[in-house]
């Protein structure tokens, strides 16, 4: 019989599962610094928590000792829940291991009693050992770690798959290992047994050969069995060639001819959301609610490059120039800076440009904070800094949440234009695409043309307080703007 323990009456704490973010609702312990019986210090980082949006280190809040782990690494808690128990006193530590037991997630401890006859029970006789070769991919059960591809291929080529040498993650063997053993490049092929050559059977005029179980499911799914191909002995039609035909059943991959480039391997099954790439996705839905409209303009191009060539080599990036001009625009349309709110319009004070960077497992916006105010080259150092925060997981909230507008850039990527998506809560997003050369009239031209330099841009806005005269006004601003870039310089 189990009793509950009692909650224990001495000095301790629970380490809860903090929030990282506004949105955050549950957090996943990617690693712990410390161990049970450690000694821990107020300010010392003990864990590091995956949030929705990037890995934090969560600290101590007071000295003590860590007691129990309630939450392992790669374990998921909600917000607010208990993770682990910290002891006051090192003495404490056994009983809170009891009372962390009765709140979930400590392993149970093993019975020492029952596995008392297990000890005492005479010891077989000791096989001989024999070493395993290090470079076939076989677990300690004897199970061979192989793609489905690779099983199929060892088997139609006749290679003892269990001989192959795997060169894949992990010594995972690959359908090139297999084509290189049957090439007697590391395998031993299996070994057949001689077997008495098989009589040939042809089927009667107008017989179609087929199995009781293929002309079962063919007349369920209405297919004519003429009109499939047979697989099995004889030429006689499956199951198996029925389902194919049904689309129930994949067909078999044919084997690559020896010499031909090897099949490629591409992924398969359901792969887990990361915290961030669940947060991105729940954002997006959130969008929906929103009834946003979009307008496009085409914005010449030639002074600001000529401009960025002349400060690039102060270490001054297209993005730091993009944000300043876009927050140049803003101050002479602060509606565009707007977001909503059921009593009405809300404004922010600060200009603070937003732009997506997308990075491994998901996307964030660092966010450059009074660009209309900085010089562009504190905002490059700036940029440059934050990025290489954002791929290495180590963004501050403030550092991506604090936005009142936000840029999608794309334009790096060679796409001619599109349309971004407003994040909840702002109440303009511009979708900045690449810069296309064109050919248009010019009275000065020798030949009467010239060759330009276009960017089409489009903006998102949430029609709820921003309207179609707002957005072609900001937009007629900053292509005036980019179009006359000195007063980013200022």
């Amino acid at each position: 019989m189990e009793y509950a323990v009692a909650e224990p009456d001495f000095d301790f704490s629970k380490l809860d599962m903090p929030a990282l973010s506004s949105t955050m609702k549950e957090g996943k312990v990617v690693s712990w610094l410390k161990s049970e019986g450690d000694k821990v210090e107020a300010g010392e980082a003990i864990m590091v928590v995956e949030s929705d949006k990037a890995d934090m280190d969560v600290e101590a809040f007071e000295d003590g000792y860590i007691a129990a782990i309630i939450t392992g690494e790669g374990e998921t808690a909600l917000v607010g829940t208990p993770v682990a128990l910290i002891a006051a006193n090192e003495a404490d530590i056994p009983t809170l291991k009891a009372y962390a037991s009765t709140l979930g997630g400590a392993p149970a401890v093993a019975n020492p009693v029952a596995a008392a006859p297990a000890a005492t029970a005479a010891p077989a006789k000791a096989a001989p050992k024999v070493a395993a070769a290090p470079s076939v991919a076989a677990s300690a059960g004897g199970r061979v770690v192989a793609s489905p591809l690779a099983k199929k291929m060892a088997q139609e080529m006749g290679v003892d798959i269990s001989t192959v040498a795997g060169s894949g993650p992990g010594g995972r063997i690959t359908a090139a290992d297999i084509q290189n053993a049957a090439a007697g490049g590391g395998a031993a092929p299996a070994k057949k047994s001689a077997a008495p050559s098989k009589p040939k059977w042809t089927p009667a005029p107008g017989v179609i050969a087929a199995t009781p179980m293929a002309r079962a499911l063919a007349k369920k799914a209405k297919i004519d069995l003429a009109s499939i191909q047979g697989t099995g002995e004889f030429g006689r039609v499956t199951a198996d060639d029925v389902k194919i035909a049904t689309g129930e059943k994949k067909p078999v991959r044919k084997v690559p001819a020896t010499g031909a480039p090897a099949a490629v391997e591409m992924p398969e099954g359901l792969v887990p959301f990361t915290g961030m790439q669940r947060a991105v996705s729940n954002n997006m839905v959130a969008t929906l609610d929103c009834p946003v409209f979009r307008a496009s303009r085409e914005i010449e191009m030639d002074a600001f490059n000529e401009l960025y060539q002349s400060v690039k080599s102060k270490g001054v990036t297209v993005s730091a120039l993009l944000a300043k001009a876009v927050a140049k625009a803003i101050e002479k349309h602060p509606i565009i800076n707007s977001s909503f709110r059921q009593e009405g319009t809300y404004f922010n004070k600060d200009i603070n440009i937003a732009m997506a960077v997308a990075i491994e497992g998901g996307l964030i916006t660092p966010v450059l904070k009074y660009a209309n105010e900085r010089d562009v080259l504190d905002l490059g150092e700036n940029w440059k800094e934050l990025v290489d925060k954002a791929k290495r997981g180590a963004l501050s909230p403030d550092e991506y949440n604090s936005g009142t507008f936000v840029i999608s850039n794309m334009g790096m990527f060679g796409v001619s234009q599109f349309d971004a998506i407003l994040p909840k809560g702002m109440g303009g997003i511009l979708a900045v695409a690449g810069t296309q050369e064109y050919i248009v009239p010019c009275k000065k031209a020798v030949l009467g043309m010239k060759k330009i330099s276009k960017m089409t841009v489009t903006l998102t806005c949430d029609h709820r307080q921003i309207y179609g005269a707002d957005a072609a006004l900001f937009l007629k601003t900053l292509n005036d703007v980019m179009m006359n870039p000195a007063s980013l310089m200022k």
